[in-house]
């Protein structure tokens, strides 16, 4: 039965292939941006994508090819994109991709390929990695721009974290016409704590990624294979063996052929796969061996280099391999293994002391000459092969010069790892820290200032806890400043409470007049304010300006500059607000800080909302977005202008624009503090439109409903308002009274007056809902309330408008919102005013002002609102639905209640489970009794079959 050992008929993937097609044709229209495929090994992954390429090519598309592979788990970052971009390179020359990018955007991409020069020198660890990956993105837009741009990307299970990463970005952001990514994956490699899977799943819920799995062959497709290997009909019986022992894997089916006429089946998988290596000469089985320790992928000089052979002898001696499809021969002078699984099995076939003998060969070749390897690999190649050779010391020194590589290239998540490792090896290398110029807590600091870059927290806080324990602050007081700098940073980022007494004692530990001082002045100063200790943060501010300056550190003076803007804005302050903002940006562009341009631009558009000019805050925040890409700033400040321009468009009514910018903003991972505002703002619209379940899913999750402690007095103010919002949506005032009653009872209430008036305004409301029931409590509310809207200032239109509807005065709150043109502000205090005029008598006012808000709330979708208006509406007489049906005068709340009073429930009962509060269902059952025209609860249930309520 021997033959080909791979059919030439391409068997059993019509499907798959039609499918990948359909994705190309989908990604032309901009309606797709990737494809994952996954399979287990040796299914024929790699096969199927490599036809899909052809047929691609075939159309006029440009493919671009990228593997990852095992090294990669050890420090070899962004692999499947430095090739692909090395493909280009060589089809166009590196002057002709780099005029695809805007100008100078090319040293960005010398991170990950020497050809465009000497990298930047940006020293902006937390933006350059961002930066790189915009310029990847620009890339492949601007190569879409001439034709259909495919990237293939194979063995992504493999994917260090940066090129999942990467991956994940360009899924997310790639809205262009033109460019599908495809990835392939072992499925059968991924357990539960596999690193791809969330990847997986997130990318699962991005709009245009598409999954494909590829399943084994059926019995037929494997008769097919079989003829096309064979070059004839194989036999009922061959066939039938085959397909049950291989299962349907055409790389078994291969393997078993490859075993001969009686298609044996070894015991194990391995030995099955290694057939067709063992019929093989027993010189062209060692070399194999050898290349096996090299890598999926050995170049043809480093193999003649470990092995000892020369050209001729090594051509000699691959050339069965070659001949039985063992070994491919790829570009640029070097060996694949056909399928990973080959490369496993044999490397798994060698001994202990060979396998350490091996990777020492490749290490002292690679050592001697490191063009061997491609350029810009020999680091983490050399730490990967001194550590398979257990050379403790050399390990070592090559982790820590292939750690400072990843952290060049913005590889950071790979420089922890590696830094790890020189951690572990650092007992067992006398004089290490003299073997690379860095002593042990050196390589602490270096790692916590990875694992922050990277936006691990948890290691990051591990390796600072453990710098700090090797550490005298009386011998090195201004290192260890820096470390608990670092460490508060960490703890803000998990949201712990106890970052103040790390910053105070930071601030102790460094000389009076140092630019150290400053620098903790920085962040301390910004905590302050934050929680609402203005006074203390302001005079911080002062001192650290004066030592900023002093000193010359622009970027320091503009930090400060931006929180001396905080102080403004929570004092109500906001022309001085937008001056000072202003300051700092010009420093911003003068120092060429991405980071400082861009906090500025979000600090100064939450400004332009709050004084009432949404339109120029919009206008600012589009700017601010393309600029906070342009500096790779993207995931920092780029997330939190996206999130102020979310929150314009909330309050002029642009809700649906709104959700779209929250949704995209979100889809690039914000960090905690970030990801809670967004949510919200989607928070805020859901309780207008009435959208409870979300509601309640994001109260879930930023911790409202568990009543999670808050440090921030922006964030307290924001979650209690939510809270009462959705208590009221409910029907439970009584339990928004309790929240407002809580949230004034906290020792710091926020200085900043439209948050403020924002949060007395609905408190109002509140206390008007509850008055009924409770109207000791709501007045004891009132009073309080009263006692802070003493303390506030009342600065600009905004704070104006929120002002009028707090004391009452409805009708001029609604022009005044009319003027901002906050539409759904305006609604509410039309239905507030409709409603006073009606308890006072005046139905037609009353039903005028409802006619005027009907609208408003309509066009908005704002469901709860409408219903109210049109409640009101028919009550009073005036509106368009005042036919006064029994069914239209009760809410779908009363409609819910008055069924379980039908089936003879009691209040309590009622309240389980509607999960509201029983004196709430008292207040809803004396509701239907009035509106019903009944006394009873009897009479009720007789009314609601009479009029079919509940049908």
């Amino acid at each position: 039965m021997r033959g080909r050992s791979v059919s030439p008929v391409f068997v059993g993937r019509e499907e798959e292939l039609a499918a990948l097609s359909e994705s190309l044709d989908e990604a032309r229209k901009g309606k797709v941006t990737a494809v994952l495929l996954g399979g287990e090994a040796g299914v024929g992954k790699t096969r199927l994508v490599h036809r899909f390429a052809e047929h691609c090519a075939a159309g006029g598309a440009q493919v671009l090819f990228g593997g990852c592979v095992e090294l990669s788990t050890e420090g070899l970052a962004y692999a499947p994109f430095t090739a692909a971009l090395r493909q280009l390179v060589r089809e166009q020359g590196p002057a002709a991709v780099a005029a695809l990018l805007p100008e100078g955007a090319e040293r960005d991409l010398a991170r990950l390929l020497p050809e465009f020069g000497e990298p930047s020198g940006h020293g902006e660890t937390d933006t350059g990695r961002a930066r790189l990956f915009e310029q990847f993105l620009t890339l492949l837009e601007r190569l879409a721009d001439s034709r259909p741009t495919v990237l293939l990307i194979e063995d992504i299970h493999w994917a260090d974290r940066s090129s999942r990463d990467l991956i994940a970005f360009l899924s997310r952001n790639l809205h262009i016409p033109q460019v599908l990514i495809v990835m392939t994956y072992r499925s059968d490699d991924l357990h539960r704590q596999h690193p791809l899977r969330p990847v997986l799943a997130e990318l699962g819920r991005v709009h245009g990624v598409h999954r494909l799995d590829l399943p084994r062959l059926s019995r037929d497709e494997v008769a097919q294979q079989m003829t096309g290997i064979l070059g004839k009909v194989p036999e009922y019986g061959s066939v039938t063996k085959v397909y049950e022992r291989s299962e349907g894997i055409p790389l078994f089916v291969e393997a078993m052929l490859e075993s001969g006429e009686d298609c044996t089946f070894p015991e194990s998988m391995q030995d099955l796969i290694l057939n067709s290596v063992e019929r093989l000469p027993e010189e062209t089985q060692r070399v194999l061996r050898i290349a096996a320790a090299g890598g999926i992928r050995v170049g043809h000089a480093l193999l003649a280099a470990v092995s000892g052979l020369s050209d001729v002898e090594l051509e000699t001696a691959l050339r069965p391999a070659i001949a039985g499809n063992v070994l491919q021969v790829a570009d640029n002078r070097a060996y694949v293994f056909r399928h990973s699984l080959i490369r496993e099995a044999v490397h798994e076939e060698l001994l202990p002391g060979e396998h350490q003998r091996l990777h020492a060969r490749y290490a002292e070749e690679i050592s001697k000459d490191r063009t061997l390897v491609p350029m810009g690999r020999a680091p983490v190649e050399l730490a990967h092969h001194w550590y398979g050779a257990r050379n403790d010391l050399w390990a070592l020194i090559s982790a820590w010069e292939a750690a400072q590589k990843s952290f060049k290239a913005f590889a950071y998540t790979e420089s922890v790892p590696l830094l790890e490792r020189v951690l572990m090896l650092w007992d067992r290398v006398p004089g290490a820290a003299e073997r690379i110029g860095a002593d042990h807590t050196a390589v602490l600091e270096r790692a916590a200032e990875a694992a922050n870059a990277g936006g691990e927290v948890d290691k990051g806080m591990k390796f600072v806890k453990a710098a700090l324990s090797e550490l005298d602050e009386t011998l090195e007081p201004g290192r260890v400043a820096q470390l608990m700098v670092r460490r508060a940073g960490f703890k803000t980022s998990k949201g712990h409470m106890s970052v103040i007494e790390d910053l105070r004692h930071a601030l102790r530990l460094v000389p009076e007049e140092s630019l150290d001082r400053a620098e903790v002045l920085g962040p301390l100063s910004r905590q302050l304010m934050l929680r609402g200790e203005n006074d203390e943060a302001s005079e911080i501010i002062a001192e650290g300006l004066r030592l900023a300056r002093e000193h010359g550190d622009r970027c320091l003076e503009a930090d400060l500059l931006l929180n001396l803007a905080l102080g403004h804005s929570l004092n109500g302050e906001l022309e001085s607000t937008i001056m000072v903002n202003e300051q700092a940006l010009e420093i911003g562009h003068e120092e060429h800080s991405g980071r400082i341009i861009t906090r500025a631009i979000g600090n100064t558009v939450d400004a332009l909302i709050d004084i009432g000019r949404e339109e120029e805050a919009i206008r600012l925040s589009e700017q601010g977005w393309e600029i906070a890409k342009k500096y790779g700033r993207l995931r920092g400040s780029g997330l939190f202008i996206m999130n102020n321009w979310a929150e314009a468009l909330e309050s002029i009514g642009r809700w649906d624009k709104a959700v779209e910018i929250v949704d995209t903003a979100l889809s690039h991972g914000p960090h905690r503090k970030t990801r809670y505002c967004l949510l919200r703002v989607r928070a805020d619209i859901a309780l207008a439109r009435g959208e409870l379940q979300l509601v309640e899913s994001i109260l879930s999750e930023i911790g409202v409903l568990k009543d999670r402690a808050e440090d921030w007095v922006q964030d307290i103010t924001a979650n209690a308002r939510l809270h009462i919002g959705w208590h009221l949506l409910r029907g439970e005032p009584g339990a928004a009274l309790a929240v407002a009653e809580r949230v004034l009872s906290h020792p710091r209430q926020s200085s900043k007056a439209m948050l403020g008036w924002q949060l007395l305004a609905l408190l109002r409301t509140v206390c008007d809902a509850a008055e009924a029931t409770e109207p000791e409590r709501a007045a004891a509310v009132r009073a309080h309330a009263a006692e802070v809207a003493a303390e506030l200032s009342v600065i600009g239109p905004v704070v104006e408008a929120y002002r009028l509807s707090y004391t009452g005065d409805f009708d001029a709150a609604a022009a005044a919102w009319e003027r901002l043109k906050r539409p759904h502000n305006q609604a509410k205090a039309l239905l507030r005013a409709a409603t006073a005029a009606a308890r006072s008598g005046d139905r037609e006012g009353a039903a005028t002002r409802l006619a005027q808000a009907l609208p408003l709330a309509r066009a908005l979708r704002a469901t709860p609102l409408i219903e109210e208006i049109e409640t009101l509406s028919r009550r009073v007489g005036g509106g368009p639905q005042s036919a006064q049906e029994p069914s239209e005068l009760l809410t779908p709340r009363e409609l819910e209640v008055l069924r379980l009073v039908t089936q003879g429930r009691t209040n309590r009962d009622i309240a389980a489970e509607l999960f509201i509060s029983a004196k709430t269902v008292s207040v809803h059952v004396s509701n239907i009794l009035a509106k019903l025209g009944v006394t009873t609860r009897g009479e009720a249930a007789a009314a609601a079959h009479r009029f079919s309520l509940l049908v």
